[in-house]
Formats: C-alpha cells, structure tokens, sequence
C-alpha cells in the first residue's frame, strides 16, 4: 500500500473479515450505517479517510432507494464523523463522487459560479446538481460533514472522482472489459465525446495528499488523472492492453440513445456517449499535487490485470 511505503501505520475498517497486507491492521465493523460501533477502529488514529458507500447498484429493487442510499451514504458517514470528532481524530477526508456536480458536462448547463453560459468541464464551485439517489446522498453528506466540522474542530477534506479504474473495478466499466475480452463489435466507432476518470493509484496517492496537507483542511477537490478521453479511444486502449483488440463499427448516436430508451438502458447508453469532464487544477495549484501515473499506464495496468486472469483460466 502506497501509505504504508511512505512510512504511514495504517488501519482498515472492514464490514467483514477480507484480505489486506499483513503490514495493515483491521477491524471489523459491521454494516455502516447511523448505529455502526467505530470505537476499536477509531483508538489512536489521526487521520479518517471514509471510502465507504452504497453504490453499484444497478437494478435497484428498493421502494425507497434514496432512503436506502441514505441509511449508508449520509448517517453511516454523519456517525462515523461524530464519533471520530470525540475520539479525537484531527481529520477526515471524505471520498464523494462527481456525481455531485451532475451527470453531464455535454450539454449547455447555466452555472452562476461562472457568470452562465455554458458548462464544459466540473469545477469545485460549480452549484451541485445531483441527480440521482446516490448523487444526492453524497451530496446530503457533504453539507452534514460541514456541518459537524464547524461544530467540533473536525477538519474536513471532500474528494470528488469521476469514473475511477484499476484492477478489480466494478460496476459499467468491469462490463465493458467482459465485452472486450469477448470479443463482441461494439456500434461506438462514431461516438465523439471527451469523459474524465482517475487510475486507482492516482486517487490514492491524491487522498494521502489530502490526509496531510495542511492547506487541505475544509476544501473540496475534484480528482482526474488529467487526460480526458473519447469512449472509443478508451476501448481501444483498454483493447489493447489486454491483448483483445476492440471491434468497432460506426451507428449514429442518435440511434445508440433510441435503442437505449427503446430497452430500458438509457442512463447506461448515455454513460458510453456523453461527455463528462473534471477540472483538477485546484488540487494541483493549492496542494502540488500530481498524478503519479499517466492515464495510459493506469489502463494498460487495468488490462494488464484482466489478461493475467484470462491465462491463469486456461
């Protein structure tokens, strides 16, 4: 782990027993929610970063899934942070999502931060516009933790990523690995849109910025790897890293978004052809910070890791 090299002790909190490097400690904390019991995982620490959430939920069966996004999302989190400000912790870097900001940056977008016009890349002063259950219990937890930091001391840290990548990543992006290593023509060849993301190694090496720097304290920052890329260039990549060339044809877009509303796929289909982009400059002027990799390196290690899978199966 990138923390621990840098001399860092680290401690884990997990739901259930799993697997980490024997140089971590963990403890065992049970579902997160506004009960969850932090004292053991809490004793002696400095420093929280809170990567826990509800999310990847595809087909979401709940009859209140804002209710069910806030039972982990807001009041796991508003819990944890009120009882790490009495155990003494002097920060806690939250781990939001982009989602915050909104789900497009393709189209025209009034923002009274910029004087209107049009909205082409996320900013930290963007007015958030969270549409989805999962966006917006994010962003309730945002406004919580503020809240609690002007109460008690507690220094606040809020990271928003967009897409974030690496080996084991889930969600949209695992399917689109299973379709390339499969083989399967894929109709995006005419798609031209521009979409932010962040390599795993990248936003970890970001949150230990974050975790201490002191001019980090009560800000927001938006991560990125800095290169913003074109879905079909991006399965190229991916294609190519993992030793299955990607197989694209051209379909208008227009027709893709059809197809996607026609089968009940439309937020998926727009995921492939809209334009989501991150300005990561703030964290980069006020912190130094750099990605350590390139958006190339992070995807071929991305591939790389699939390609090993597909020859210890054989």
């Amino acid at each position: 782990m990138q923390a621990v090299r840098r001399g860092f002790a680290v401690r884990g909190a997990l739901r259930k027993l799993g697997e980490l490097s024997d140089s971590v400690g963990s403890v065992v904390v049970g579902e997160i929610n506004g009960a969850t019991g932090w004292g053991l995982a809490l004793r002696g620490v400095d420093v929280v970063i809170h990567l826990a959430a509800r999310v990847h939920v595809m087909m979401d069966a709940s009859a209140d899934p804002l209710a069910e996004f806030l039972k982990v999302n807001l009041h796991g989190t508003v819990n944890l942070a009120e009882q790490a400000a009495r155990a003494g912790v002097r920060r806690l870097v939250y781990v939001s999502s982009i989602k915050v900001n909104g789900e497009s940056t393709l189209s025209p977008s009034p923002s009274p931060a910029r004087g209107g016009g049009e909205q082409n890349i996320f900013i930290e002063t963007d007015v958030p516009d969270p549409q989805d259950p999962y966006g917006v219990s994010k962003w309730e937890a945002e406004l919580a933790l503020q809240r609690i930091a002007q109460e008690t001391g507690l220094e606040v840290v809020i990271v928003r990523p967009p897409l974030v990548y690496g080996p084991g990543v889930k969600g949209n992006f695992a399917q689109m690995l299973k379709v390339l290593a499969k083989g399967i023509p894929l109709p995006l060849a005419s798609v031209h849109n521009l979409r932010s993301l962040v390599y795993v190694g990248n936003l970890v090496d970001a949150l230990i910025v974050c975790a201490t720097h002191p001019a980090a304290a009560e800000q927001t920052y938006l991560v990125s790897d800095g290169e913003d890329i074109s879905t079909p260039d991006l399965l190229r990549q991916l294609g190519a890293a993992m030793g299955h060339p990607a197989r694209l044809f051209p379909c208008s877009p227009a027709l893709l978004n059809l197809a996607g509303r026609l089968t009940g796929k439309a937020e998926q289909v727009e995921r492939l052809l809209g334009s989501l982009r991150v300005d990561s400059g703030k964290i980069r002027r006020e912190l130094g910070w750099r990605p350590p990799y390139t958006l190339w390196e992070g995807l071929q290690n991305t591939g790389a890791s699939v390609r090993r899978i597909d020859v210890k199966e054989e």
